[in-house]
């Protein structure tokens, strides 16, 4: 039975502060709350927001977890507001129908794979090193993951994958302009979806290792369902590479007008 938790952390905390800079202290921190060590289940998680204040960090695991550890080290042990909300996954899971639309966040990292990066990084360029130097090594691996850049390469990324991930992106109700400003065209439709965020995550596994470099991207809109199926395992394994440092987590929410009537 799955599970979505949300986490709060104090940012003002030294604990927090050392989780919430390093990704893969963080995704060790998350695999910490569960029973069964090593563990094997799919771990999908996401920082949901992050304040000088407050950050909250939700979380998908396959059993129930427990987050006392990242109360009491990171957290705010005892407070009104400071203890974990642990929900069970399965009513979201069973009200996903084909046609029907929910609003969605997800944060990804979307990558394109290439046979020659443009700019390579140290560590592909000793890979293309070996490639040419080894015979037969030019047909035996693969290409190597090269990040989109721009908000336009992002968008279409992920309106690209709508479809093997069980839904489309319908297109966005177009505002007519203020009274007497007249139109020579049509306006355009546009897909539902907001880009709300971009970053770009730096950082090392272990203090003497390669820097780690993923750009982030966090859309946000509206989907349909067209293959059940196929959306509720794109939201229980989710969507794109680097799910380990926080990427892949999609969620669902009613959209207004669903919610009003419950």
């Amino acid at each position: 039975m799955p599970y979505l938790s949300k986490i709060a952390l104090n940012p003002l905390r030294r604990h927090a502060l050392a989780l919430l800079s390093n990704p893969h202290r963080l995704h060790a921190a998350v695999l910490g709350g569960l029973a069964v060590q090593p563990v094997t289940e799919r771990v999908l998680w996401r920082l949901e927001n992050h304040t000088a204040h407050r950050a909250e960090i939700l979380v998908l695991t396959e059993s129930r977890p427990s987050w006392h550890h990242l109360v009491e080290q990171a957290g705010w042990p005892d407070a009104d507001g400071g203890d974990p909300l642990i929900a069970d996954y399965t009513p979201l899971l069973e009200r996903i129908a084909r046609g029907r639309e929910f609003a969605f966040r997800l944060t990804a990292n979307p990558v394109q794979s290439v046979r020659q990066p443009a700019k390579p990084s140290p560590e592909q360029t000793a890979r293309l090193k070996i490639r040419t130097e080894t015979p037969g090594e030019t047909t035996r691996q693969r290409g190597f993951r090269v990040a989109h850049r721009t908000a336009d390469q992002q968008v279409n990324w992920l309106l690209g994958r709508a479809a093997r991930h069980g839904f489309t992106v319908p297109a966005a109700a177009t505002l007519e302009p203020a009274p007497g400003i007249p139109t020579d065209a049509p306006l355009p439709e546009t897909p539902a979806v907001t880009l709300i965020a971009r970053d770009v995550l730096r950082f090392r596994k272990h203090d003497d290792g390669p820097r780690v470099t993923i750009s982030t991207a966090t859309f946000q809109g509206r989907l349909r369902v067209t293959d059940p199926d196929a959306l509720r395992n794109a939201l229980l394994t989710g969507i794109g590479p680097a799910k380990g440092y926080g990427q892949g987590l999609l969620t669902l929410a009613p959209l207004p007008a669903q919610a009003a009537h419950g």
